[in-house]
């Protein structure tokens, strides 16, 4: 979020003395920190208990958003397919007449005329029926780990578009409070300048701050439907439904120690875990087609029941059993481009969870860093920056009563404070948006809503 800049240079100076007191602290407090400095962020991780609010707010969302609906009904349908991928194909009946003399059209002359009722099975060569279940299998189980990767991201989107809305709001109490303290001044500027103690340009000069804060206010009036909107659609409510009013968003530090964070996000984080459900169905499919160049059996057993001969001798039925097996003739042409796709599939899915897993680290890594320097931030702000900035101007009004400062340096300290307040609260949200990525990579389960497991 811009803050909104001072405009002479007295502000500039103190701006710019802060920002560098910053940058100085922040990397003081970096090089004490233990494993600063060198990427061995080696803390664990809790994350922090949501606010009651949020937590209603997630609960709700893993209830009623339309896309985790959509990813369950998806789990259960590759469930159902995992039973009949590794059955049996139905069996055949058939029924019918043979070896019928053409001239005579009779059953009883020709010993072998018979009424023919018979059962054939294809039966698969041994191990390929259960690659199939295991492939099928597979799928469903990267299907499983892709509802929960999607139950995570709903949580930390909801979370995000919380903590966003609660810094539109947060953002605009504090713009308004600086827009009351501003129209003291002008009132202020606007009394002397009638007694002629000030010139008119110090009216000027607050009015000019004054519209600056309204620019703001403006900018964020427009931005907050935005996010409304989306948190509603998180939700699944309707998209002019009321939009839940957040909470001031606590600073609640938590450490983290980024070598515990990446075992856990390579062992929990759904969506590696559904790769390599993926990468094991691909070698299974691998298997698989390297078994469809082996033979599968027909087995037929048949009936034969014959009347008796025309002076009435009875004959006797008949039974018949036949296995048949398919020739691999086409190999070339057939199995051997399966067999190579298999391959491409097989090392493609390996490709995919290596390149997932160094992007996750790498986001991890990302992450850990903006909740690092986002906390320093908001410690610097709360500690040093905003109480300085008070002092001064407390100095600088006192003055100004008594005609020994010029309305311009007051300005100037007033929007300073300002700027310090906003990015304060965005330092603060920053922290909380790091821990809900930092959650979602390290597959930290959201709050559960009832009949919901995450």
């Amino acid at each position: 979020m811009q803050t909104i800049a001072a405009n002479h240079a007295v502000s500039s100076f103190v701006v710019g003395c802060a920002l560098g007191l910053a940058v100085l602290c922040s990397a003081g407090a970096h090089a004490g920190a233990p494993g600063a400095g060198n990427g061995s962020t080696d803390a664990a991780t809790a994350a922090p208990a949501l606010p009651p609010p949020l937590r209603a707010l997630v609960s709700e969302a893993l209830r009623s958003n339309p896309e985790i609906r959509a990813a369950a009904r998806e789990q259960a349908a590759a469930l159902e397919r995992v039973g009949p991928a590794g059955a049996l194909d139905d069996p055949m009946l058939e029924a019918g007449v043979l070896n019928v003399p053409v001239n005579t059209l009779s059953l009883s002359r020709e010993d072998m005329t018979m009424k023919m009722l018979g059962v054939s099975q294809r039966i698969p060569y041994p191990g390929k029926r259960e690659l199939r279940r295991q492939v099928a299998q597979g799928e469903a189980d990267a299907l499983a780990h892709g509802y929960r990767e999607t139950l995570h991201r709903v949580g930390r989107d909801v979370r995000l578009a919380y903590y966003e809305l609660a810094l539109s709001a947060q953002s605009q109490r504090i713009v308004n409070q600086s827009r009351m303290l501003l129209e003291q001044l002008l009132k202020l500027a606007e009394g002397r300048y009638a007694v002629a103690q000030a010139g008119q340009m110090d009216v000027l000069r607050a009015q000019s701050a004054l519209s600056k804060t309204g620019e703001e206010l403006i900018k964020l009036e427009r931005e907050r439907p935005l996010v409304e909107a989306e948190l509603n659609r998180l939700l699944g409510r309707a998209a002019g439904a009321p939009a839940p009013s957040p909470e001031d968003i606590e600073l609640k530090p938590m450490p983290l120690r980024f070598s515990e964070l990446s075992e856990k996000a390579l062992s929990t984080r759904p969506q590696l875990l559904a790769l390599q459900r993926l990468a094991a169905r691909a070698e299974h499919a691998l298997e698989l087609a390297r078994k469809e160049s082996l033979p599968d059996f027909d087995l037929r057993v048949s009936y034969g029941q014959r009347n008796g001969m025309p002076d009435g001798t009875p004959r006797a039925d008949m039974l018949s059993l036949t296995v048949a097996i398919n020739l691999p003739v086409w190999r070339q042409a057939k199995t051997m481009p399966k067999l190579a796709e298999a391959q491409a599939m097989h090392e493609q899915a390996l490709s995919v969870y290596d390149a997932q897993r160094n992007e996750t680290l790498s986001k991890l890594r990302q992450q850990v860093a903006v909740a690092e320097q986002s906390l320093r931030a908001a410690a610097l702000y709360d500690q040093e920056l905003v109480p300085q900035a008070r002092l001064t101007i407390e100095a600088a009004l006192a003055a100004y009563r008594v005609n020994r400062l010029e309305l311009a340096p007051l300005l100037d300290n007033r929007m300073a404070i300002l700027n310090f307040e906003l990015a304060r609260a965005a330092a603060v949200a920053s922290y909380h948006k790091a821990l809900a990525e930092i959650d979602f990579l390290t597959g930290t389960p959201p709050a559960a809503a009832p009949g919901v497991t995450p």
